[in-house]
């Protein structure tokens, strides 16, 4: 059978293998809102979850196939288990496919934290609010600290590793460079660094008896492997999806001018997210507090709480930083309409980029398999984020325990130092509540949440906190 005859079957309702139907896109819809209702905690989690449904229960894509996609998804900017979902969605059904699966996986949590974003900015100074809010700032902390934790046990097995993320820690904590600057270069350095050629290529026969039994196989092939001029079309028409919103925001009179910072700052951020939201929370935190005032001190950490307990990206709290904008600098809007438009606009231009990396770079994914180069630039780019993550636990732990933070500078150096005197004891022992449940009890993060959540809340009842 050629290669038309066998997208021909694949179209048709079959497998690529002829194991059995293939869904239509209609009946693979209920299919991803569960894989979306129930990716909660992280990417790791929701990897997790895309893995046991796709993989074990549905069958549709075998283990070699889902890793594969998984290790061209890390490669890119931007949230890696929303990307793989349309990718996988890709395969299955093209474009269409791709924007169901990528979407679908966006859409309950934007739903859910623009209704939390709302009652945060309308109830957040009663008492058992911001109670639950004080409580959520250590369960993040503890939650930050375990990401830390996994990602340093995967990611620095070496000496070489371990340098790059010392370096990326002091470089943004000390140093105040840029956290782009600072993974563009980790990646070009571990580009270069790992020389030889590529791996042998895994025979046909073993491939082909890994994907027996399995819906996509040889059959998406051809589109895998699609040459430049396809994915050329496709980054134009993307680019222009993404940009042609932000350069109407810029050019028209009537929008508030925060929401063209808003939607120049959460671009630039697209272009540069590798290693998943943890890596870019502290340089969005401290540019949205220091630089722009869109956010208070500890702000950051709310969005953040907020976010873990949504299902979808954890980068789905750059859309409160966004809400917290436009509400806060409204024009001549009501102000909750505003932040609305505001976060709204953040998250297209957080997750627009991801279908153009998606749909121009998936059809060249054949050419990247075992690919030394491109293992080595992300080998370096993951240690780095190990550094930018330990700075991430560092700025937040300063912020949350204590309630004055001073920048002392000390020759080239510029460091954040608590004020000891400031030391919070309630949002101390919640901390270390927190650490104890997802550390030594193991709870989960939502369990985690909502243990610290509740604890806070007593404590504002209390007069505590």
């Amino acid at each position: 059978m050629g290669a038309s005859d066998r997208d021909g079957a694949a179209a048709g309702g079959l497998s690529a293998d002829g194991s059995g139907p293939c869904p239509t896109l209609a009946q693979a819809v209920p299919v991803w809102l569960r894989v979306a209702a129930l990716s909660f905690g992280g990417p790791a989690g929701q990897i997790a979850v895309m893995h046991r449904i796709l993989v074990d229960e549905q069958r549709w894509i075998s283990e070699r196939r889902f890793l594969h996609g998984l290790g061209f998804c890390t490669l890119l900017p931007g949230p890696e288990a929303q990307q793989l979902a349309t990718y996988i969605g890709w395969l299955m059904h093209g474009p269409a496919g791709g924007l169901v699966a990528g979407g679908l996986f966006v859409l309950p949590g934007l739903l859910a934290l623009m209704a939390l974003s709302w009652l945060y900015v309308l109830y957040g100074t009663i008492d058992v609010v911001a109670g639950l809010f004080f409580g959520l700032k250590a369960a993040v902390l503890a939650i930050v600290l375990q990401a830390l934790w996994r990602l340093g046990g995967r990611a620095l097995r070496n000496r070489t590793d371990r340098i790059i993320a010392a370096v990326a820690f002091v470089a943004i904590f000390a140093l105040a460079v840029p956290f782009p600057l600072v993974v563009v270069t980790a990646g070009v350095l571990g580009f270069a660094r790992r020389q030889g050629s590529a791996p042998a290529a895994t025979s046909a026969e073993s491939e082909a008896g890994d994907e027996a039994g399995f819906l996509i196989g040889e059959a998406t092939l051809a589109r895998e492997r699609a040459g430049a001029a396809d994915s050329l079309r496709a980054a134009a028409l993307w680019l222009a999806i993404w940009l042609l919103p932000v350069a109407a925001v810029l050019a028209l009179p009537g929008p508030p001018p925060v929401f063209g910072q808003v939607a120049l700052f959460f671009s630039k951020m697209a272009v540069v997210t590798f290693g998943g939201a943890y890596a870019a929370l502290a340089y969005v935190a401290q540019q949205a507090v220091e630089h722009y005032g869109w956010l208070r001190p500890g702000e950051m950490l709310d969005g953040l709480g907020l976010a873990e307990t949504t299902p979808g990206p954890l980068i789905m709290v750059l859309q409160f930083v966004g809400f917290l904008a436009g509400y806060r600098a409204p024009g001549t809007l009501p102000p909750l309409l505003a932040g609305t438009l505001a976060g709204l606009l953040a998250t297209w231009v957080t997750f627009a980029p991801c279908f153009l990396w998606i749909f121009a770079g998936a059809p060249l994914i054949g050419r990247l398999r075992g690919s030394r180069r491109l293992a080595g630039a992300l080998s370096a780019i993951t240690a780095a984020v190990a550094g930018v993550i330990l700075n991430l636990a560092v700025w937040f732990g300063l912020r949350t325990l204590f309630a004055q933070v001073e920048t002392v500078p000390l020759g080239p150096l510029h460091l954040d130092l608590p004020v000891p005197a400031s030391l919070d004891i309630a949002a101390l022992a919640l901390t270390l509540l927190a650490i104890l449940a997802v550390f030594r009890l193991g709870l989960g993060v939502l369990p985690t949440l909502a243990l610290s959540a509740g604890a806070g809340m007593l404590l504002r009842l209390g007069g505590l906190a």
